[in-house]
């Protein structure tokens, strides 16, 4: 006689439809904080709700969007038990995008995919984002947590998200407005944000053998606190700099490091240059390149180097310019000029050696 076999279930697969209500009854409190006037529902809709007719204050509004992830550095957060920081970088990546064109952040969503529902590691990631949101100014109206049993292990997860801002067309930065003689003001970063965490494993884990527990004199810290070190939001202070000064225009600085990225929105015939020696970057740069021996323009290529936003202003502004962000606790210093092109291939380049 053959044996009865028990039938197929979600819960069976790998699916656990009860742990995913509850890192949902988990999150709320923490979305609740992100609230924005023109949110409309709560957590839990199909989708969410924001009112449009906020946007009649503006003559000719232009939308923004951007979405992003944090990259390899989730898994630094999962091998150190850590997951109320990573949302933090997750709306850095995506608000500060939109900012750089002068659009006021509105609105969030995120996408968190998991091996297994840890309803309290979920609702820590998820507070880690709502809080990020509060520091950027903007709402999280919603977003989706996928449980993806075999496909990633129980402990492995991923983040993504992807923000909705507003700015007027004629309030819009960019190449457009950059002028010869213009400053480029460097706003400094809190380490090495969420970018180039691909060579930073392999040069400190796989070829220095370092651990994350292990205490790092020059940083001041074990390795994993500086690794996991959240990306610097500057949503609110880029706002409140255009507010202040003239600003023509924003640089954020990610993959491919500053010089790549500030050449962005760097018009065809200018060209910008920043000068090394007005900063000294961080000592975490210092040793992912002598642990791997890696050279500085390879370095230059991958990392920020210290440097986390930059600001294009005219020379009658920069006065003005450093101190509304000092006020802020930005740390920030005139990096460089914009020139014409003359014979440089590229936007931007940096020049001289690194102070200190």
């Amino acid at each position: 006689m053959t044996e009865k076999t028990t039938g197929a279930s979600y819960a069976a697969a790998g699916v656990d439809i009860e742990a995913g209500d509850r890192a949902v009854e988990l999150m709320k409190e923490w979305v609740k904080k992100t609230q924005r006037p023109e949110v409309l529902g709560g957590l839990g809709g199909f989708a969410g709700l924001f009112d449009a007719s906020a946007l009649k204050r503006y003559e000719r509004p232009l939308l923004a969007s951007a979405t992003d992830g944090v990259g390899t550095k989730v898994d630094i957060a999962r091998q150190m038990g850590v997951y109320d920081t990573i949302g933090h970088d997750l709306v850095a990546m995506v608000m500060d995008d939109i900012v750089v064109c002068g659009a006021e952040p509105l609105f969030m969503t995120d996408y968190i995919c998991v091996g297994k529902v840890h309803p309290e590691r979920v609702a820590a990631i998820v507070k880690g984002i709502a809080e990020g949101c509060v520091l950027a100014g903007c709402a999280l109206v919603g977003g989706e947590t996928a449980e993806h049993p075999g496909l990633l292990g129980p402990d492995d997860f991923d983040v993504a998200g992807a923000g909705t801002g507003v700015v007027e067309y004629d309030r819009l930065l960019g190449a457009d407005r950059i002028r010869t003689g213009d400053a480029v003001i460097a706003m400094a970063s809190s380490g090495l944000h969420s970018n180039g965490y691909s060579l930073v494993r392999h040069v400190l884990f796989d070829r220095a053998g370092m651990s994350l527990d292990q205490h790092v004199e020059e940083l001041g810290r074990t390795l994993g606190e500086e690794l996991l070190e959240p990306t610097k939001i500057y949503s609110l202070d880029c706002m409140a700099l255009t507010r202040t000064a003239e600003v023509h225009a924003y640089s954020h600085i990610t993959g491919g490091g500053l010089a790549a990225n500030l050449a962005r929105v760097i018009p065809d015939h200018l060209h910008a240059t920043v000068d090394r020696s007005t900063w000294t970057p961080g000592a975490v740069f210092d040793l992912v390149g002598k642990a791997g021996n890696v050279e500085q323009l390879e370095l230059e290529k991958t990392l920020n180097m210290g440097v986390g936003m930059m600001a294009v202003v005219p020379q009658e502004s920069v006065d003005v310019a450093l101190t509304a962000l000092a006020d802020r606790g930005v740390e920030a210093w005139v990096a460089g000029e914009i020139l014409d092109r003359g014979d440089h291939a590229e936007g931007a380049a940096l020049t001289g050696s690194y102070a200190g």
